[in-house]
């Protein structure tokens, strides 16, 4: 009897909840009707308590409550400005609609876009918003690159080039609208867009999913705005202005116009953005009448989505770009002269169709296609003169390059169910064809001591024409596995292969992110990703480029050494591909009631089998034969602290403190037309963007007379390292042995929004660079020069005005 009744209660104890809880079903979609994937959802009952799911790539959740009943919910995602206090009947189905975070163009109180917990991501994951973009008061505000100095872990070098946790530009993927945006030869990223267009921009590193390979060092993924039912037109310096740099010059000028919403209410949308951009140059440190030069770019992004039907949506971008740049790269220490003439262009289209099928599953297939131009052309044929207190002659290279890539994805979801908690299988293909043609022709250079005496001198030999085409594919699969609502497993595994190195490599990727049961605003993350770089066709190409002749000579003109003849070779055997191990770990913490959330991350990044071109023995003492060899390795551990607020509407304020270290035992990359030299037992040490220290913070804030705004950013970081050169061109003593001083940088703007005429209006004004530092860009690094050690170039403190027409006031 005893049995029967221990069996009849266990029964009860098992049965009784069963019966209790209820489902909470629902979906969670953007004004355009697109499922809003990774968006967490969250019920709460009278008494305050809460449960919590995410949504899954069709846009849908599933809650289990304890009781039927009235329940308040609330959905967030990144990006997108929440929903809170909507009312559900339970048991019952919700839909959801989150309106993507765009800059607001109306004077009605709205809730901000706090920065959501991220119950997806393995990785660090860091996203940057249309209106972090529009709002921060960084330089050149027409410049995408400019803007994401905003982030931690991003940091612009001297040259404009991005370095995302201390890689090398060409270690990161680049997407737009999920599609590869690199350039096809080097991989960089160097596409200019109006800052307008883009939505957001996610930057990622650590574990990263396994769709995304090709880049060692994570990844920068660009989302351009999608238009609405509502007509929107925006237009930004469209007013000249006037400065006074060394005489009356008309300022630099990016007007932009921007102008999206339906060609068919409810199903056709558009966006369309045009930037052009004009720039003036002043070079303090040059003569009057050789001080100066312009330049101008204009682009044309298109982007356009369209509801076939219920359940299929394609859509497609279409970019232009162009840039006209007589004397780029005229400088402190560059004269006109050395200058080049520079022209580019490119334009890329993609279409993406996303199919939802029924019983779960999701089906995407996309085509691309990226094509480049580059014109260098030097200001003359003479021999470019490199002395000890700067240069001369003429630059000496003319070329023409021309680049391309096709590529093809397929990407399936299958249905979810559930073992063990619910699981979400992903896989997917990823062909592409990458194509480069180059005709360059080189003069030389001379290395000039302080006595005038020539006492190195290069010239080139062969033919500067070429063509090479690589083949890339890419298979790869994830379970993204939720045992329970609160916590997240991810587990990939990738293969890359291409026609470079023949071969298939294998990177597993693992993670998982965990939210507490008691505390729902923390976040936990923690994960490991072998990630290998993408084959770069200019490493590939250099042993079929021009090859160099040097010849040394003594104080009294004589040749000390030479001719020597420097050639690039492959061997027959096929080289690894670069592979770099990546730990992550992340501690979030939010307060809701406040818009504040607390962060850190720690990144680690090991680097092995990198390619490098390193001398071998050779059977003439004339000639230096440089191989391609698997001999790299690069370190990189950084460690972040962030603070974030949002305050109400679109302020917001952010701050941030990177400790990191970036090595490499090829910090100097042996070029055809590296002008410098270092030996291959003295090239360890930190590379040329290493910055130790790093504090960046940002605010868009109210201030107490309405309408009106201020803008603040602080940059300060480590001064990068540069070497010491001998006046032969040769690096003295160890590579990357000094740096430049400390950089710091303060703008400071105030915005008023008003009306005028029945169209709304924002105009800013204010200082870059507020206290006058000035950052040197440029060193006289040659050991024994008069002018040793002296710094140039940087710009002091620059006045800047921005006026922008919003559209029609509602």
């Amino acid at each position: 009897m005893s049995r029967q009744l221990a069996f009849f209660a266990l029964l009860c104890c098992w049965c009784f909840p069963a019966r209790a809880e209820v489902s909470l079903r629902g979906a969670v979609l953007n004004e355009n009707r697109v499922p809003v994937s990774g968006a967490r959802v969250v019920a709460r009952d009278a008494l305050g308590r809460q449960w919590s799911g995410v949504t899954g790539i069709r846009g849908e959740f599933a809650i289990t409550l304890p009781a039927a009943g009235e329940y308040t919910v609330a959905a967030e995602r990144e990006g997108h400005f929440p929903v809170r206090g909507e009312r559900a009947d339970v048991p019952g189905e919700l839909t959801l609609t989150l309106t993507q975070a765009r800059e607001l163009m109306q004077s009605v109180e709205v809730a901000g876009a706090p920065h959501a917990l991220d119950l997806e991501a393995t990785g660090v994951r860091q996203t940057i918003s249309n209106t972090d973009i529009l709002n921060a008061p960084y330089p050149n505000t027409n410049d995408l690159r400019s803007a994401l100095r905003i982030a931690p872990g991003v940091i612009r070098d001297g040259r404009g080039v991005l370095h995302l946790y201390g890689s090398a530009e060409e270690q990161v993927l680049y997407t737009l609208n999920g599609f590869n945006l690199g350039d096809p030869l080097t991989g960089r990223f160097e596409t200019r867009m109006s800052v307008e267009s883009v939505q957001s921009v996610e930057l990622m590193t650590g574990s990263l999913p396994a769709e995304f390979g090709k880049g060692s060092a994570g990844a920068m993924a660009i989302r351009t705005l999608t238009g609405d039912d509502r007509i929107r037109a925006s237009a930004t310096n469209f007013v000249p202005g006037f400065e006074n740099r060394r005489g009356l010059i008309l300022a630099d000028w990016t007007p932009r116009l921007g102008l999206s919403g339906p060609l068919r209410p409810g199903r056709i949308w558009f966006s369309d953005s045009v930037d052009l951009q004009y720039t003036k140059t002043v070079v303090q440190d040059l003569p009057a009448g050789q001080d100066r030069t312009a330049s101008f770019r204009w682009s044309n992004l298109l982007h356009t989505q369209v509801n076939l039907r219920p359940g299929n949506i394609l859509h497609t971008s279409f970019l232009a770009t162009g840039w006209n740049a007589p004397r780029s790269g005229l400088g402190a220490l560059d004269p006109i002269e050395t200058t080049i003439d520079r022209r580019t262009r490119q334009w890329f289209f993609s279409a993406r169709d996303q199919a939802y099928l029924s019983g779960g599953a999701v089906l995407e297939f996309g085509v691309a296609t990226n094509r480049t131009f580059g014109r260098e052309i030097p200001q003359g044929q003479e021999l470019l003169a490199i002395t000890t207190a700067g240069r001369h002659g003429n630059a000496f290279t003319d070329a023409e390059r021309r680049g391309g890539r096709d590529q093809l994805l397929l990407n399936g979801f299958l249905p979810s169910f559930s073992l063990g908690g619910t699981h979400q299988w992903k896989g997917g293909v990823d062909l592409n064809r990458v194509r480069y043609r180059q005709s360059a022709r080189r003069t030389g250079f001379e290395n000039i001591a302080d006595s005038g005496a020539v006492i190195r001198r290069t010239l080139y030999g062969g033919s500067g024409t070429l063509r090479r085409t690589n083949y890339e594919s890419a298979l790869y699969l994830q379970d993204s596995w939720r045992p329970r609502a609160s916590l997240s497993l991810e587990l990939g595994l990738r293969a890359d292969w291409d026609n470079a190195l023949r071969r298939w490599d294998v990177s597993p990727r693992a993670g998982l992110v965990w939210s507490p049961a008691r505390l729902h605003d923390v976040r936990i993350a923690a994960g490991f990703g072998r990630v290998f770089d993408a084959t770069n066709l200019r490493m590939f190409a250099r042993p079929f480029d021009q090859f160099s002749v040097t010849t040394m000579f003594q104080p009294d003109g004589q040749i000390e050494l030479g001719p020597v003849v420097t050639r690039f070779t492959i061997n027959d055997a096929r080289p690894a591909r670069p592979r770099y191990n990546n730990w992550n770990a992340s501690v979030e913490r939010r307060w809701t009631s406040l818009g504040l959330s607390l962060r850190t991350d720690y990144v680690r990044r090991r680097g092995a089998r990198g390619f490098s071109y390193n001398d071998l023995p050779t059977s003439s003492p004339a000639d230096r034969l440089l191989t391609l060899t698997n001999r790299r390795i690069d370190r990189y551990d950084g460690w972040t602290i962030s603070a974030r607020q949002h305050i109400r509407r679109q302020y917001e304020w952010s701050a941030s403190y990177t400790r990191s270290r970036a090595r490499s035992n090829t910090v100097v990359d042996v070029l055809a037309d590296e002008t410098s030299r270092v030996g291959d037992n003295n090239n360890n040490g930190a590379l040329p963007w290493d910055a130790p220290n790093r504090f960046v913070a940002w605010g868009y804030l109210p201030l107490p007379r309405k309408n009106w705004a201020v803008a603040i950013l602080t940059d300060y970081r480590t001064g990068f390292p540069f070497s010491i050169l001998g006046q032969d061109g040769g690096i003295v003593g160890p590579v990357s042995a000094q740096r430049y001083p400390v950089f710091f940088e303060t703008n400071l703007h105030l915005e008023r929004q008003f009306k005028a005429r029945g169209h709304r209006w924002a105009f800013r004004f204010g200082f870059n660079n507020l206290t006058n530092r000035r950052n040197a860009t440029a060193v006289y690094n040659v050991a024994g020069a008069p002018l040793f050690g002296e710094f140039h170039g940087g710009v002091g403190r620059a006045s800047n005005f921005r006026i922008r027409w919003l559209g029609r006031a509602t």
